[in-house]
């Protein structure tokens, strides 16, 4: 090997020292491809080769680099192929006592269409070569099918024909063989059709006519926004692979999906907004099962819609219609959209809090939302139904009104009427000989009831304070966040006074804070607690910001009820006619 060089270097000094031309002198260019005839996707091996004169003395010896030297113009055959990637390769060898380099270029090109392809005459210094012309035809090699493709691409689509904007789901698998060194699978675009990816790209092994392929699936969900014939550009992949032979081979392939019919809307579509699904569902919760509310309450109504094969940008907004004497307050709705192997799930969410402000009967309006289904061809609505609520004012117990009338008029008889009925019964009960027994049982019972409230009083007495404070920690804590609350007008402090209520007053079981005021038979503490919630659920007229809360006369009324003594109320008496007796 050495002995080689060192014969080598002295030929090029020998060559040196005889003296060369300056410059080195062109030769000649030839283009030679494989073959002149190919088919649509397969790869055209095009070699051109040039010589020169080359011009090497001792101050150049070691610098002379053929990576350098000049290559033809191959941009020229760009409008009809794609260069797909090119290789160099350079000899020297000595002609008449003159060194001639032999340069070889090879290159990988694809065409671009079908038809007459000519590559043009490509220059090199002063050698020019002559045009070659390529035919390409469509289709694949008739002896393919014995050998087998390296690879090829398949498309399918689960609709022959869909509504506009209605879910077409685009299938790509591109099945290749060999060790794939690179490769690019194009994306389906079209300027009129939203097209979303379902997810990764699956990977998996089939055997295509007892050839085994690796093959990649995609899936595309594809909604066309104008009616009319559907085409989409072709699919195409291109890439490097080695053969078991460890042979560099490029893959190049393309498929165009057939043309799909995209329909308009139907003419019998009652909807305002079109909606063409598999699926489209409303569902509803939160309202109370018996819809029987008090004034006051705060209530969360959550309407939601799911579709199958739409996305949540196209669902319309939800109605928001609500009866006088109910006020709405809606949330931003919520949508969502999620992909499956078998296309696009969406959702809408609205909640909305809604706050009886008087008493009576309101009706909820239905919600109806017609769409079309797909699968059936013809158009379903989906409906949430109209719902009447019961709305009583705060503190009286639905279906109770009866019985409070009958118990008051029987302890409070204050119309004439009924004091005529009961001097009427007074007049006729003097000659009753068992109206002195009844009023003597009546005494006794009432001094055993006097003496019952006397010791429970003088017991309660030992749980409180000098102040008539409770000593129960747990109520002390819930009073100092509900002061703090009142004083800061937050929304927190008529739960607060819900919850510091029953501690107060065990068995009550309080529900909404106007209870809780008419119960202790403060006015103030009532008024207070009207004008936070409608400074809380109210409105704001024109969008002002409302003006600053001031809480002291709530929190100065709720401390009053509390050091107050007087909590033993009606409740600690027995009742007035105990169970059992008639």
């Amino acid at each position: 090997m050495v002995k080689r060089i060192f014969i080598s270097i002295l030929c090029l000094l020998w060559l040196a020292a005889i003296g060369l031309p300056a410059q080195a002198q062109s030769q000649q260019l030839t283009v030679e491809p494989d073959r002149t005839r190919l088919y649509e996707g397969e790869v055209l091996t095009l070699t051109v080769k040039g010589s020169m004169e080359i011009d090497i003395n001792l101050s150049n010896l070691f610098d002379f680099d053929m990576s350098n030297l000049p290559s033809p113009n191959i941009e020229k055959v760009e409008p009809d192929f794609e260069i797909l990637a090119r290789n160099q390769q350079y000899s020297i060898r000595t002609v008449n006592s003159r060194m001639v380099g032999e340069i070889t270029w090879t290159y990988q090109l694809a065409p671009k269409k079908t038809g007459e392809l000519t590559i043009p005459a490509l220059k090199f210094r002063e050698s020019v070569s002559e045009p070659v012309t390529i035919e390409v035809v469509d289709g694949t090699p008739p002896n393919q099918a014995a050998t087998g493709r390296d690879s090829f691409i398949e498309l399918s689509a689960d609709k022959a024909e869909v509504y506009v904007q209605e879910q077409l789901i685009l299938t790509v698998r591109l099945f290749f063989r060999g060790n794939l060194i690179r490769g690019e699978l194009s994306e389906p675009d079209h300027p009129h059709v939203i097209i979303e990816s379902l997810g990764r790209q699956q990977e998996s092994s089939q055997y295509r006519d007892g050839l085994r392929y690796r093959v990649v699936e995609r899936r595309y969900a594809l909604f066309p926004q104008r009616p009319g014939m559907l085409k989409l550009p072709p699919i195409r992949f291109e890439g490097q692979m080695r053969d078991s032979a460890g042979k560099l081979k490029f893959l190049r392939d393309s498929e165009e999906l057939f043309e799909v019919p995209v329909k308009d809307v139907p003419a019998q579509f009652s909807g305002k907004t079109w909606l063409p699904a598999t699926g489209l569902a409303l569902e509803e919760s939160g309202l109370p099962p018996s819809l029987e509310v008090t004034t006051g309450e705060n209530l969360t109504r959550e309407i939601r819609m799911t579709a199958a094969g739409l996305p949540s940008e196209t669902l319309p907004p939800l109605p928001d219609q609500v009866p006088d004497g109910l006020r709405s307050y809606p949330e931003a709705p919520e949508r969502n959209t999620e992909t499956t192997p078998t296309g696009l799930t969406s959702s809408l969410s609205q909640s909305v809090a809604l706050v009886p402000v008087q008493p009576g009967t309101m009706t909820l309006p239905a919600i109806r939302i017609p769409w079309w289904d797909t699968e059936a061809d013809r158009e379903r609505v989906a409906v949430i139904p109209a719902r009447t609520l019961t709305v009583t004012e705060a503190g009286a117990a639905p279906g109770t009104n009866a019985q409070a009338e009958a118990a008051a008029t029987s302890a409070n008889p204050g119309t004439p009427e009924q004091a005529n009925a009961s001097a009427a019964q007074a007049a006729s009960a003097t000659d009753n000989p068992w109206l002195w027994t009844s009023l003597g049982l009546a005494l006794l019972w009432l001094i055993t009831a006097l003496a019952w409230w006397y010791s429970r009083k003088h017991s309660r007495q030992r749980d409180i304070g000098p102040g008539g404070v409770m000593d129960d920690a747990n109520e002390r804590a819930v009073f100092e966040r509900l002061i703090r609350a009142a004083r800061d007008g937050s929304p927190a402090a008529p739960e607060l006074l819900v919850a510091w209520a029953n501690l107060r007053a065990p068995g009550q079981g309080f529900h909404s804070a106007a209870e809780v005021a008419q119960y202790y038979g403060h006015s103030t503490l009532l008024a207070e607690i009207r004008r936070l919630q409608a400074r809380l659920f109210a409105p704001d007229p024109g969008g002002q910001e409302p003006a600053p809360w001031d809480g002291r006369l709530l929190a100065k009324s709720l401390q009053e009820i509390r050091q107050s003594r007087a909590t033993d109320d009606d409740s600690d008496l027995p009742p007035l006619y105990p169970q059992g007796l008639g």
